[in-house]
């Protein structure tokens, strides 16, 4: 247990960067923006394998019996969520996680909502919360989820802060919530090159995670599961 609050406190630790102005500036002026996305990202995915490593070592407890119906629902928000982290990732966007966000204006992908990234981590997290039921990945993926929706809500207060008066305008054509903009006709769904080139990878990621990915591993078939 004390070895994941260990990883869980670095991951959060380490995501806590971007929201702290002083320190990420000071990091990028000294190693410059690319490098400093580099590092960045490569100390993230290592300390998200380490929570992920140290979560499994805890006891399985459960908390509620596996049904198919989990697995089928694991089974149709992760594939959205992959297609969500990379689009998100890949596309310009000024108001959120994003790879390119120095970028002023915003991928097609925003129009569906301005934190794809984090929504991602949501249903992913959602989904696998749902689908397997113990202790351990409540606290695992619950953790994770949380942390993306707390992510969701500092990256609007920051953004208020930062533009102001044109805050309205920035935000006119997108919605926090997946599609909603797009159901009041505040927004239309485009789609560019970046959100097709990210549906391919998601295909792709899936089927691989399918066909004995993912039981490689996380030593766990989710295909076996949904038909159990």
């Amino acid at each position: 247990m004390i070895q994941f609050l260990l990883a869980v406190a670095l991951f959060l630790a380490l995501h806590s960067v971007p929201a702290i102005p002083a320190i990420r500036q000071r990091l990028v002026e000294r190693l410059g923006r690319r490098l400093y996305l580099i590092l960045y990202s490569l100390a993230s995915i290592l300390s998200l394998v380490w929570v992920f490593h140290a979560a499994f070592a805890l006891d399985y407890v459960e908390l509620w019996p596996p049904a198919p119906w989990q697995a089928w629902l694991t089974l149709a928000l992760v594939p959205i969520a992959l297609f969500l982290l990379i689009a998100g990732l890949l596309s310009p966007n000024p108001l959120s996680v994003s790879f390119r966000r120095g970028e002023a204006t915003p991928g097609a992908v925003v129009s569906i909502t301005r934190h794809p990234v984090l929504w991602g981590f949501i249903l992913w997290a959602f989904g696998h919360v749902i689908a397997n039921g113990d202790l351990r990945s409540l606290m695992l993926f619950g953790t994770l989820g949380l942390f993306a929706g707390l992510g969701i809500m500092m990256t609007e207060k920051r953004n208020r802060r930062r533009l102001g008066e044109e805050w309205d305008r920035a935000v006119a054509g997108t919605s926090i919530l997946p599609f909603v903009a797009i159901a009041t006709g505040r927004a239309r769904l485009g789609v560019d090159r970046t959100m097709l080139l990210s549906l391919v990878l998601a295909l792709i990621i899936t089927v691989w995670l399918l066909m004995g990915g993912h039981a490689a591993l996380f030593s766990a078939d989710p295909l076996a599961l949904a038909a159990s």
